[in-house]
């Protein structure tokens, strides 16, 4: 396949109905980067190759034109010389000089037609090498999803995964039975000391008993009679 035709079907490509059609998306994406890299080098070798041909005709074509002035100015000494023969050729050999300066012109003038092809291509397939690179980096993302997803479900619906946990349940109520021993051993033997929080929340209950206690007795009418009583 020629490089120009492999690279306009590279441009013309529909990216999304390759993917669509492949087995292996993420594989599919990868070989047509490839393809693409491949073909840009290609691209950018001969697109150098064509500016080196291009220079090597420039500088024929400056030596073509010295040529030229070279056998006119011996045109005319021949001329000077009552030469004219010699004058005449020198003047055919000035024109084959121009004409083929005249053919590498033309031939230059293809070459620069050639080379803005060449630009404008390879600025497509860097276009479309950017874009396969994006779709390969959300294949990449929503495979590695995928997968992830996949494993999730596998491990909620897997046996063990119940086991371990109906495991840790039965470990806890362990612990619970364990503890509950503990605290009523304490309690047992006398040994179970109250908290800081237990001590002042008692303190707290027996200054309203004693409250309330007053109040009855001044209900009762029962504090004066103490008061005389103590007197």
């Amino acid at each position: 396949m020629g490089i120009f035709s492999r690279t306009r079907d590279i441009i013309a490509a529909n990216f999304n109905e390759l993917l669509d059609q492949a087995d292996d998306p993420a594989k599919m994406i990868r070989m047509i980067i490839m393809e693409m890299e491949e073909t840009l080098v290609e691209v950018r070798a001969s697109a150098a190759r064509t500016i080196a041909d291009q220079k090597e005709m420039h500088r024929h074509t400056v030596k073509l034109e010295k040529l030229q002035a070279d056998w006119a100015d011996k045109a005319q000494l021949a001329l000077s010389k009552d030469r004219e023969d010699l004058a005449r050729a020198a003047l055919l050999e000035k024109k084959r000089a121009a004409d083929m300066a005249d053919q590498l012109k033309q031939e230059i003038a293809v070459l620069d037609d050639a080379l803005r092809a060449y630009e404008q291509d390879i600025a497509k397939l860097q276009n479309r090498l950017r874009e396969a690179r994006s779709r390969q980096t959300q294949i990449a993302a929503r495979l590695e999803s995928a997968e992830n997803r996949v494993k999730l479900r596998s491990l909620m619906t897997n046996e063990r995964v119940d086991d371990a946990l109906a495991r840790f349940d039965q470990l806890e109520r362990r612990v619970d039975y364990a503890e509950g021993r503990a605290d009523a051993l304490s309690i047992a033997d006398g040994t179970s000391k109250p908290s800081l929080a237990d001590e002042i929340s008692a303190l707290e209950g027996s200054d309203k008993v004693d409250a309330e206690l007053e109040a009855m007795k001044r209900a009762l009418g029962m504090t004066g009679t103490e008061d005389k009583q103590e007197d």
